[in-house]
C-alpha cells in the first residue's frame, strides 16, 4: 500500500482550467465497493470486494486496520458521527456493527433475505437504514438490535438508501427505474418515548430478543401454531414510513440517489448513463435538468460539500463534474484501465473519496490554499473576491479593493472559472499582481489606491481596468517591472502599460516556475533545482537542487531563504548556499522566518521549526491547516482555508535553547533553562550529540543519568555525590577510571575501596608514596589468606622478611632460601636450612653476587595532594555547577580517606569484611 504523488488521470478540453485532480491519498487493494469518512478524525473506510474492510489514515497514508469476518463482498459501510462505531453490510445478507476502539464486530443485524447494497447511520436517532437486493429498506434501532421497520414498494433490487440530514426523510433508488422519498415522521412518532408501543426498540417486526428474527421466520412460526396472522401494517411497518414522491424519468435502473446537504435537491445516477437533478417542495418533487455525458453506467453521484457543483463516478472509468447551476459538465477525470463503482463526501471537509478496481483515492478538485502576501507590519490577503488587509499590532481587518470574479472565483467558497495560484504586491508602485490558473495560466494587474493600500478610507474600492495576459507564473523583478513565464517557457519582462521590455530564455528549458527574489533576479524552478538568475545579465548565478519546491519563503533582511517543496524543506543563503535540509512525512503547507537562523513551518497536523544548522523540532500540534504569515513575542499569525486570521500563543521554550546554544550565548541558554524548566530525555540526548553533556546537567532529575552525564563532561565532584546515591560496584569502577584519568587519587581511592579492588588499591598507595597505607594492605592480605596479595605488598614496601615468609609458607623453600641469603637474612637462611637438611642444603643455589643491596622502591615527591594537572579556567557551565552546589549546601568530597582505611584492620569486619 503506498500513497500517490500523481494520479494517473487526465483531463479533458472543457477541464483545461485545472490541469490535475488534487489527489491526497490513494491505495492499491482489491475493488472497492464502499468509501465513508469519519467525521472529525483524518480516517476514512474501505470496503473491499473480497470481504476485508480497511480502514486509513489518509493525512499519514497508513493503514490502521483490517476487519474481515464478512463472507463475500461488503458493499456498504459507514462511521457514526459521535460514537466509535461504523457498521457494514454485505452479500452474505448481515449488517455488522464494529467498535473500532475495540477492534471487533460488537453484534450482527439480521433479516434481509439477499444482498446488503448500502447502510447508513441516523444522524440523531439509534437508527440505521439498510437497502437490499430483496427489494426492501429496513430501519433498525442498533441500540436494541432489532428491525423497527421494513419499506415495501420498489419491485426490483434497492441499490442504495439514505436519511436526510436534517428532516424525518428517507431517499432510495432502485433498478425498478425509480427514486423513492419515505416520510418517516410517523415512525419517528411511533418510537418516541411515552408513546402507544413506545420504547426505543418498540414497533415493527423486531424481536425484543435481538436482531436475528426475520418477517418470514415471524409468519412461519404463527402459521406451524396456527395463530393469527399479523396484520401486513404491523409486520411490515406499514404506516409507520410511507412513500412521499416516487421520482419517474430514468429509462433503466437508478444505481444511487442522494439528498442535497441543505437544499431541497436531490441527484441521481442510472443505467441509462444519466445523471438526473431533481427538486422538492412540501406537496411534490420534479425533475429540473438531465447531465449527459458519461458512456456508461452511472455508479453513483453526490453534490459536493462545499461549492455548488455535482461529482459523478461511472463504470466508464471516469470521473466528472457538473456545474449545478450553469448545468453542464467542467472537468473529466479518467483512469486507464480501472471502473468507479462508488464516491462518498466528507461531512465538514473538501474531500471526496472514489473506489475503484484496484483501490481508493481520496481527492480534493481545487487547492484550498487562501492568495497571501506578508508585509511587514500588515498582511495582504484575498477573500471573497475582495483583497483585504490585517493589521498585525491592532488586528484591524479591512477590505481594501474589489477585484474581477475570474480572479477570486473560488477563494471563501465561490466556483469561479479560475483559481488563483499566488499574489505578489509591490509597496513602492501599490501594485497588486494576481496569478491563477485559467487558460492554463494567467495572470492580471491591478493598481491599488494608496490611501487603501495605507489602510485608510472606507469600505472596499472597485477594482479599474487591470492589465492581462496569460503566463504560467509571475512575480515582480524591479520596483516598475514584472516578469512573467510564457507558454513557450521564456521570461518576458514587462513594464506597467502591459508592454515586454525585455526578453531572455531561461538557463533550462525545463524551467516551469518563477519566483520572487532580490530586485533584479529571480528564482527559477526546472525539475529538482532552483536557479538564482540575474535578469539584466541574463545569467544564472547559484544553482541548488531541492525536490520539485512549491513556496519560497524570504527572511525578512533576505540574507537567506527556505524552499518549501512537498515533503522537504530546504534553507540557504541569499547566494543558494545550502544550509539545511529537513525532510518530513507528511505534507508541508507554509511557512515564516523568525529572525535570520529560525524558520517556522507548517504540516498538516503540525507546527514545527528548523535552525539553519539542521535541527529541528515539533511546537504544537495543528487541529486544522494553517498558512503562517508572521511570528512576534511567542504570537504566531495565520490564516485557516476560510482567509480568516487566527492568532497562536506557541511556546518557543525549546527553540530559544537550541538556537542560544548554537550561537553559543550560554547565559540566554541559562536563563531558557531556569525559565522554562525544560526536561526529557529528548532534550538530554540533544545536548550530548551536540557536545554539551554539561548543559544537559541541568535538566537531569535521574540519578543515573545525572551520574553518566557528570562523567562524560568530566566533573568529578557531581559524578561522586550521585554515585554515593546509587552505590552501585558498575558506577564506582566508571568513577574511579575517570578520576585516574584526571589525576585525581583522593577519589580513585575512595572507588578502589567502594570496589574492594585490593590489587589496584595497593599499587595505587605504591605510587602516591602512602606506605602506611601500603603497609595496612599487606595486613589485610594476610587476613584474608591472599599468598600473592602478601607478596606483592611486600615487594611494594620493601619488606625481604615478609617476602621470605610467603614463600616458605607457600612451599618454595629453595626460593625463599635463595632471597634471605642475597638480601643478608642470615638467621631466615639458617633455619630455612635446617628444615631442608644437609642433603636439600646442598642442592640450594647460591647468590647471584658477591654483595647483594635490597632494592626499595623510591618515594613519590609528592605525596599528600592529587596530582599535577593542566592547569585549565572553568567554563561558563562549571562555575555555575559550582554556585548551584554552594548554594545547596553541597560539599564536595567530604568523606575522610584515612578513616576509611583505618576500618580495614578492625579483626576482620568492619567496613570491609572478611572474604
Amino acid at each position: 500500500q503506498e500513497e500517490s504523488g500523481r494520479p494517473s488521470l487526465s483531463l479533458p478540453a472543457q477541464g483545461r482550467a485545472r490541469q490535475t485532480m488534487l489527489t491526497k491519498f490513494e491505495t492499491k487493494s482489491n475493488r472497492v465497493k464502499g468509501v465513508a469518512f469519519h467525521c472529525s478524525r483524518p480516517w476514512v473506510l474501505a470496503s473491499l470486494h473480497n470481504g476485508v474492510v480497511q480502514l486509513w489514515d489518509y493525512r499519514m497514508g497508513t493503514l490502521i486496520d483490517r476487519f474481515d469476518e464478512h463472507e463475500g463482498p461488503v458493499r456498504g459501510v459507514h462511521f457514526h458521527t459521535v460514537q466509535p462505531l461504523f457498521v457494514t453490510g454485505g452479500d452474505d445478507y448481515k449488517i455488522k456493527v464494529w467498535n473500532y476502539k475495540l477492534r471487533r464486530c460488537l453484534f450482527t443485524l439480521l433479516g434481509h433475505l439477499d444482498y446488503i447494497r448500502t447502510v447508513q447511520f441516523h444522524h440523531d436517532l439509534p437508527w440505521i437504514v439498510s437497502a437490499s437486493d430483496d427489494q426492501t429498506i429496513r430501519i433498525w434501532n442498533w441500540q436494541s438490535r432489532s428491525c423497527v421497520s421494513v419499506l415495501t414498494g420498489h419491485n426490483h433490487y434497492v441499490m442504495c438508501a439514505q436519511f436526510h440530514p436534517k428532516e424525518d426523510l428517507v431517499l432510495s433508488a432502485s433498478l425498478d427505474q425509480t427514486v423513492r422519498v419515505w416520510d418517516t415522521n410517523g415512525l419517528r412518532k411511533k418510537l418516541s418515548p411515552g408513546s402507544a408501543g413506545g420504547g426505543a426498540s418498540g414497533g415493527g417486526s423486531g424481536s425484543p430478543g435481538g436482531g436475528d428474527v426475520s418477517a418470514s421466520s415471524a409468519l412461519q412460526a404463527a402459521g406451524k401454531l396456527g395463530a393469527k396472522l399479523p396484520q401486513v401494517e404491523d409486520l411490515f411497518g406499514g404506516n409507520d414510513a410511507t412513500v412521499k414522491y416516487v421520482l419517474e424519468g430514468h429509462d433503466r435502473g437508478v444505481n444511487w440517489a442522494a439528498f442535497h446537504p441543505t437544499l431541497p435537491l436531490i441527484v441521481s445516477g442510472a443505467d441509462d448513463r444519466q445523471v438526473k437533478l431533481w427538486r422538492m417542495n412540501e406537496t411534490k418533487a420534479w425533475e429540473v435538468d438531465t447531465l449527459r455525458g458519461h458512456i456508461n453506467n452511472v455508479s453513483c453521484a453526490v453534490f459536493h460539500p462545499k461549492q455548488e457543483l455535482i461529482v459523478s463516478n461511472s463504470e466508464d472509468k471516469s470521473i466528472r463534474v457538473w456545474d449545478m447551476s450553469k448545468r453542464q459538465g467542467m472537468q473529466t477525470f479518467r483512469r486507464e484501465h480501472d471502473r468507479f463503482w462508488i464516491l462518498a463526501v466528507h461531512p465538514t471537509q473538501n474531500l471526496l473519496g472514489a473506489g475503484h478496481d484496484a483501490g481508493l483515492i481520496v481527492f480534493k478538485l481545487e487547492r484550498e490554499r487562501p492568495p497571501y502576501v506578508p508585509l511587514g507590519s500588515s498582511l495582504l490577503f484575498l477573500r471573497d473576491r475582495t483583497v483585504r488587509a490585517y493589521e498585525y499590532g491592532s488586528g484591524k481587518d479591512q477590505s481594501l479593493l474589489t477585484i474581477r470574479r475570474s480572479s477570486g472565483g473560488s477563494v471563501g467558497g465561490h466556483s469561479g472559472s479560475a483559481v488563483v495560484r499566488s499574489m505578489h504586491y509591490n509597496e513602492a508602485e501599490s501594485m497588486l499582481l494576481v496569478c491563477t490558473d485559467a487558460e492554463g495560466g494567467t495572470y492580471e494587474l491591478y493598481h491599488m489606491p494608496r490611501e487603501a493600500a495605507r489602510g485608510g478610507g472606507g469600505g472596499a474600492a472597485e477594482a479599474g481596468d487591470c492589465k492581462r495576459g496569460l503566463g504560467s507564473s509571475g512575480v515582480f523583478v524591479a520596483r516598475q517591472r514584472f516578469a512573467v513565464l510564457d507558454k513557450n517557457r521564456h521570461i518576458l519582462v514587462k513594464n506597467f502599460q502591459n508592454e515586454v521590455t525585455k526578453k531572455c530564455p531561461p538557463p533550462h528549458p525545463t524551467t516551469d516556475m518563477l519566483f520572487p527574489a532580490a530586485t533584479g533576479t529571480l528564482l527559477l524552478r526546472a525539475d529538482d533545482r532552483i536557479t538564482l538568475f540575474d535578469v539584466q545579465q541574463r545569467k544564472a548565478i547559484g544553482e541548488l537542487t531541492a525536490p520539485a519546491v512549491k513556496y519560497v519563503v524570504w527572511s525578512a533582511d533576505m540574507s537567506n531563504v527556505a524552499l518549501l517543496s512537498k515533503h522537504a524543506v530546504v534553507l540557504a543563503t541569499k547566494k543558494l548556499q545550502h544550509l539545511a535540509t529537513l525532510h518530513e512525512t507528511i505534507r508541508l503547507k507554509s511557512g515564516v522566518w523568525d529572525g535570520n537562523n529560525t524558520f517556522l513551518y507548517s504540516t498538516l497536523n503540525h507546527l514545527k521549526y528548523a535552525l539553519t544548522n539542521g535541527d529541528g523540532g515539533i511546537i504544537r500540534t495543528l487541529e486544522v491547516p494553517l498558512y503562517l504569515t508572521k511570528v512576534s513575542n511567542g504570537k504566531l499569525f495565520c490564516l485557516d482555508r476560510e482567509a480568516k486570521v487566527r492568532v497562536l500563543q506557541v511556546d518557543m521554550s525549546e527553540l530559544a535553547f537550541k538556537l542560544a546554544l548554537h550561537n553559543q550565548q550560554f547565559d540566554q541558554v541559562l536563563r531558557t533553562i531556569r525559565r522554562a524548566k525544560l526536561r526529557g530525555h529528548a532534550i538530554i540526548a540533544y545536548l550530548q550529540k551536540k557536545g554539551f553533556p554539561q548543559v544537559a546537567l541541568h535538566f537531569v532529575t535521574d540519578e543515573q543519568v545525572r551520574f553518566n552525564l557528570a562523567v562524560e563532561c568530566g566533573q568529578i565532584e557531581l559524578a561522586l555525590e550521585a554515585a554515593n546515591k546509587l552505590d552501585s560496584k558498575e558506577n564506582w569502577t566508571r568513577l574511579g577510571a575517570e578520576a585516574l584519568r584526571q589525576g585525581n587519587h583522593q577519589v580513585v581511592e575512595m572507588c578502589y575501596q567502594k570496589t574492594k579492588d585490593f590489587e589496584r588499591l595497593s599499587f595505587l598507595y605504591l605510587i602516591t608514596g602512602n606506605m602506611d597505607k601500603l603497609a595496612k594492605m599487606l595486613k589485610i592480605a594476610e587476613m584474608r589468606g591472599d599468598a600473592l596479595s602478601r607478596f606483592h605488598n611486600a615487594l611494594y614496601l620493601g619488606n625481604a622478611r615478609e617476602r621470605v615468609a610467603v614463600l616458605a609458607e607457600a612451599g618454595q623453600v629453595g626460593l625463599a632460601h635463595v632471597l634471605a641469603k642475597t638480601h643478608g637474612l642470615d638467621d631466615l637462611a639458617a633455619e630455612l636450612e635446617t628444615a631442608l637438611g644437609e642433603e636439600g642444603t646442598a642442592q640450594l643455589p647460591k647468590p647471584p653476587c658477591d654483595k647483594p643491596s635490597l632494592l626499595v622502591p623510591p618515594v613519590p615527591i609528592l605525596r599528600d595532594a592529587n596530582w599535577p594537572q593542566l592547569t585549565v579556567s572553568k567554563d561558563f557551565w562549571e562555575n555555575v555547577s559550582a554556585n548551584d552546589q554552594a548554594s545547596s549546601g553541597g560539599a564536595g568530597i567530604t568523606m575522610g580517606m584515612d578513616d576509611a582505611v583505618d576500618d580495614l584492620g578492625g579483626g576482620g569486619e568492619g567496613g570491609w569484611g572478611g572474604d
